[in-house]
C-alpha cells in the first residue's frame, strides 16, 4: 500500500506530471471548438434535404424512412458496448503510452464486431422475407410491401456493417485525435448530402437516395480507419495476431455494463417515432420528426462537446485530480446548456415561421411540440457533462437505474399522451420523466463518481505534508 503511495506521489512530482493538466485543458477546447464548427456543418445537411427528399418521397414514404432510421437507432446496442468499454480502456494506455496493450484492445474489439457484423447481415437477408416489414411499421398508403422491404434491409445492412468501422472514432477520441475525428465525421455528413443532391436531381427511384444516404458515412468511415492504422497510428493497428483473450475477457467485462446501458437509452430516447405511428399513423410521424430531427442536431451539438471529456476525465481521476473534474464539469456544464439553449429559443419562437417558408409541404409548426423538445434537449444538456465523469470512472449503476425507471414510465405515458392529446404532447411527457428519474440518478451517480476517487489525491497530500 505505502509503495503504491511512494509512486503516485513520484509520478506527480516528475515534469510531465504538471505537464498534464494545461495539456488536457487545451485539447479539450480543441475538441470542443472542432464539436461546434462540425455540428454547424451537420446542421446544414437536414436543412438542405428535409424541403427536397420530404415532396420527392411524400409523407408516407418519408415517414416509413424515417421509422427504419430510429429502428436502426434504438439497434445502437448492437456494438455490445465495445465501443465505450474500448475508449475507457485506451485512455490509460495512451497516457503511459503502451501501445502493446491498446494494440490487444482494438483488435478483440474490431474481431469481435466484424464477425458480429457479417453474422447480422447474413441472418437479416436470409430472413427478410420471413419479417412481416409493413406490419411492423404499420405502412398503409401508397407505400407498396416491396418498398417497405427494401428500405428497412439497405438501412439495416448498412448500420450492421457500420458498427466495427465506428470504432474508428471511440480509438481517435482515446488518442485525443478529436479534432481529426470531428472533421471526418464532417465529411461523411457531407458527402451524404452531395450523393443524395445527385441522385434526386437524377430524378431515380427514392430507394437509391436511401441507399446513398446510408452509404456515404460508412465508406467515408472505412476512409479513416485505413488513413489512421495505416499513416498515423500504424504500431496500434488491429491484427487477429494481436488479440489476447485476458485483454478480451478484461474489455468484455467492462462493456458488458455499457451494452446493456446503451440498449436501455437506445430504447428510451428512439421510441418516440414508433409510438407516434402505431398511435396516430405514419403521416404522424412526418409532422413529428421534421422538427424533432432539426433539434437533435442540438443533441449531437451537446454529445460531440462533451465526449472529449470521457477520456480528460478517466486521465484526470486517475491521477486523483477531483477538483480540475469538478470545476471543468461545472464550466462544460454551461457551455452545454447555452450550445443548446439559444438555438432551442430562437427555433421556438420563429419556428412556425421558419416550417412555413422553409418546407414545401406544410408542417404546422406547432410551438408547443417545438418548446418540449427544447426542454427535452436542455435537460440532457445539463446533465451530460456528469455523465461523462461517471462514464470515465466506470460507474454505470445509477445511470442504468435512471434510464430503466425512465423507460417504464415515458414508453407508457407517451402513448397514452399521444392518443389522448396529439404528437405535441409526447416531448413534454419526456421531459418530465427524465426530470423525474434519470436527471436524480445522474447526480447521485456524480457525487458517487468524486467521493471514489478523491482517496489517491487525499493520500498523496498526506504524504506530501509529511516528507
Amino acid at each position: 500500500m505505502s509503495s503504491g503511495v511512494a509512486e503516485r506521489t513520484r509520478r506527480a512530482r516528475t515534469p510531465g506530471a504538471h505537464r498534464r493538466r494545461p495539456d488536457r485543458g487545451r485539447r479539450l477546447l480543441s475538441g470542443v471548438a472542432t464539436a461546434l464548427l462540425s455540428r454547424v456543418a451537420g446542421l446544414v445537411v437536414p436543412i438542405v434535404l428535409v424541403p427536397v427528399t420530404l415532396p420527392y418521397f411524400g409523407n408516407d414514404l418519408y415517414g416509413l424512412w424515417m421509422a427504419v432510421a430510429a429502428l436502426a437507432g434504438m439497434a445502437a446496442f448492437a456494438d455490445l458496448g465495445l465501443g465505450s468499454g474500448l475508449m475507457t480502456k485506451l485512455a490509460p494506455c495512451y497516457a503511459r503510452g503502451d501501445t502493446v496493450r491498446a494494440r490487444r484492445y482494438i483488435s478483440s474489439a474490431y474481431l469481435t464486431l466484424s464477425v458480429l457484423a457479417l453474422a447480422l447481415t447474413g441472418v437479416l437477408w436470409a430472413c427478410s422475407g420471413a419479417v412481416p416489414w409493413s406490419a411492423l411499421f404499420n405502412v398503409t398508403g401508397q407505400v407498396t410491401p416491396e418498398q417497405t422491404r427494401m428500405i428497412s434491409l439497405i438501412c439495416l445492412t448498412a448500420f450492421a456493417l457500420n458498427v466495427p468501422l465506428s470504432l474508428i472514432a471511440r480509438v481517435q477520441y482515446a488518442y485525443q485525435q478529436v479534432g481529426r475525428s470531428n472533421v471526418w465525421q464532417t465529411t461523411g455528413s457531407l458527402a451524404a448530402l452531395g450523393a443524395v443532391l445527385g441522385v434526386v436531381r437524377a430524378g431515380w427511384s427514392p430507394i437509391l437516395v436511401v441507399a446513398v444516404s446510408v452509404t456515404a458515412p460508412l465508406l467515408v468511415n472505412l476512409l479513416n480507419t485505413l488513413w489512421f492504422f495505416g499513416r498515423q497510428e500504424p504500431r496500434i493497428r488491429p491484427a487477429p495476431s494481436a488479440v489476447r483473450v485476458d485483454t478480451a475477457v478484461e474489455l468484455t467485462r467492462l462493456s458488458g455494463l455499457f451494452f446493456v446501458l446503451t440498449v436501455v437509452i437506445s430504447f428510451a430516447t428512439n421510441a418516440d417515432t414508433l409510438i407516434i405511428a402505431h398511435a396516430l399513423g405514419l403521416s404522424a410521424v412526418a409532422g413529428y420528426v421534421v422538427p424533432a430531427k432539426l433539434l437533435s442536431q442540438l443533441g449531437q451539438l451537446v454529445v460531440l462537446v462533451n465526449v472529449p471529456l470521457w477520456p480528460a476525465n478517466g486521465e484526470a481521476l486517475a491521477q486523483g485530480q477531483v477538483d480540475w473534474v469538478r470545476r471543468t464539469t461545472r464550466r462544460m456544464t454551461v457551455l452545454s446548456v447555452l450550445a443548446a439553449g439559444l438555438p432551442a429559443v430562437a427555433l421556438v419562437a420563429v419556428g412556425d415561421r421558419l416550417f412555413a417558408a422553409w418546407l414545401p409541404v406544410p408542417m404546422g409548426g406547432d410551438r408547443w411540440l417545438l418548446a418540449g423538445l427544447g426542454v427535452w434537449w436542455l435537460l440532457q444538456s445539463a446533465l451530460s457533462p456528469r455523465f461523462m465523469v461517471q462514464n470515465a470512472g466506470g460507474v454505470l449503476v445509477p445511470q442504468l437505474c435512471g434510464w430503466l425507471a425512465f423507460l417504464a414510465l415515458s414508453v407508457l405515458g407517451k402513448w397514452f399522451a399521444a392518443d389522448r392529446l396529439g404528437v405535441a404532447a409526447v416531448p413534454w411527457v419526456g421531459a418530465v420523466g427524465y426530470a423525474l428519474t434519470v436527471a436524480p440518478a445522474a447526480l447521485y451517480g456524480y457525487r458517487r463518481t468524486l467521493r471514489r476517487h478523491r482517496g489517491p489525491a487525499v493520500e498523496e497530500g498526506l504524504v506530501e505534508s509529511a516528507r
